[in-house]
C-alpha cells in the first residue's frame, strides 16, 4: 500500500488527505440535512432534548451561557480572530497560517449563509428560547457552532504542523472536540438551535478544515 501511495504524483499526494477530510465533513452534513429534510431521526431528538435544557435552566447558569455564546457569536468572534490574526502575523514574520485560518472562516460563513437562506428552517419556539426573538436568522445550520469549529480546528491543526507528533495530536483533538462541544451547547441551553443545527454547523467546520489541509499541503508542495 505504501508504494502505491508513492507512485502516485505528488500533487494528488498533496490533496488527498485534506480532500477526505473534507469528504467525512460534507457526508455527516448531507446525512444530517437528509435526517431534518425528511423529518426522520432528529425530529424524535430535537425537540425533547430542547425542552429538557429550558426545564434545567438556572440564572447562574445562564449567565454564564449568554456569555460564552457572545464570545463565539458573529460581532465578537470576528474582532477576535482579526487581532489575534495580526498578532500572529507580527510575531511570526509569515502571512501564511494567519490568511489560511482568515480565509476558513470567511469561507465556512459564507457556506452556513447560504445554507441558512436555502434550507430555511425555523428557529425553535419563542416560548423556548431565553430572550424570545432575538436570533432573527434561520436555524440551519447554528453559525455559531459553524464558527468555533473552523476556528479550533483549523488553528488546532496548524499549530500541530509545527509541532507535530501524537501526543501534541490527541491534545489539540481533544480541546478542539471539548469547546465546540461547549459552544454547541450554550446554543441548546439558551434554546436558539437544536441538536441537528449545532451538530450540522460542526461538519461544516470539519469540512473547512479539509480544505485548509489541502490548501496548506499544496503551498508546501509549490515551495519545495
Amino acid at each position: 500500500m505504501r508504494r502505491v501511495w508513492d507512485r502516485l504524483p505528488a500533487l494528488v499526494r498533496a490533496l488527498v488527505p485534506g480532500l477526505i477530510v473534507s469528504g467525512l465533513g460534507l457526508w455527516g452534513f448531507l446525512e444530517i440535512l437528509d435526517e431534518v429534510l425528511e423529518r426522520d431521526t432528529f425530529e424524535r431528538i430535537d425537540q425533547p432534548l430542547l425542552e429538557w435544557f429550558a426545564e434545567h435552566r438556572t440564572d447562574g447558569l445562564t449567565a454564564v451561557m449568554e456569555g460564552i455564546t457572545v464570545l463565539f457569536g458573529p460581532v465578537v468572534l470576528p474582532i477576535l480572530v482579526g487581532v489575534g490574526c495580526l498578532v500572529w502575523w507580527r510575531r511570526s514574520g509569515s502571512w501564511r497560517d494567519p490568511a489560511l485560518l482568515v480565509g476558513a472562516m470567511i469561507v465556512s460563513t459564507l457556506l452556513s449563509v447560504a445554507i441558512k437562506a436555502t434550507v430555511a428552517r425555523p428557529r425553535p419556539a419563542e416560548e423556548f428560547q431565553v430572550v424570545p426573538g432575538q436570533e432573527a436568522s434561520f436555524s440551519f445550520p447554528s453559525g455559531h457552532s459553524t464558527g468555533t469549529a473552523t476556528l479550533v480546528l483549523v488553528a488546532a491543526y496548524l499549530l500541530w504542523r509545527r509541532h507535530r507528533g501524537k501526543r501534541a495530536l490527541v491534545a489539540f483533538a481533544l480541546g478542539s472536540v471539548a469547546l465546540i462541544g461547549l459552544v454547541a451547547t450554550t446554543r441548546l441551553y439558551l434554546g436558539y438551535h437544536f441538536l441537528s443545527d449545532v451538530l450540522a454547523g460542526a461538519c461544516l467546520g470539519l469540512f473547512t478544515l479539509g480544505l485548509v489541509i489541502s490548501a496548506d499541503r499544496w503551498l508546501d508542495l509549490r515551495r519545495e
